[in-house]
């Protein structure tokens, strides 16, 4: 009695095949993807300029001023010393100081800018001041 038995599985084909077409599936929605990813975080830095923005006016509120530039955003964290410290009444954010989503600390100064009694912005992806797109810079810019 001669049975051969047969053995299961796939071919070398079949899983060439399906590698081809799993990497043209990649190659289509891919560039889509990171497209959305990049575009996510510049509504990121706008939404974290935003909740600083509103940290910095009940700042104002409770100490009669913007934190100068020697102090920074840090004065929504910490006591600044000298002048206005008896009235802080923070810290004014529930999280620490935030970086941007490129990880690159925002920009402030107590400079009037875009409307506001104060510069605060982000230098974008590319991390350096001006640029287009993506690398534009974000907030309210001198």
């Amino acid at each position: 009695m001669n049975r051969r038995t047969r053995e299961t599985g796939f071919t070398l084909i079949e899983i060439l095949v399906v590698l081809v077409i799993l990497g043209l599936l990649a190659g289509l929605v891919g560039p889509r993807l990171f497209g959305k990813v990049d575009s996510s975080k510049v509504r990121t830095a706008e939404t974290q300029v935003r909740m600083l923005k509103t940290a910095l006016q009940t700042y104002r509120l409770d100490v009669g001023r913007y934190p100068n530039a020697e102090e920074g955003l840090a004065a929504l964290q910490q006591r600044p010393e000298g002048a206005g410290a008896p009235t802080w009444a923070g810290p004014y954010l529930d999280e620490n100081l935030p970086t941007d989503p490129w990880g690159n600390p925002y920009q402030y100064r107590d400079e009037p800018a875009g409307g506001q009694e104060f510069t605060l912005y982000s230098f974008g992806a590319d991390g350096a001041p001006g640029g287009e797109g993506l690398a534009a810079d974000i907030g309210y810019l001198p």
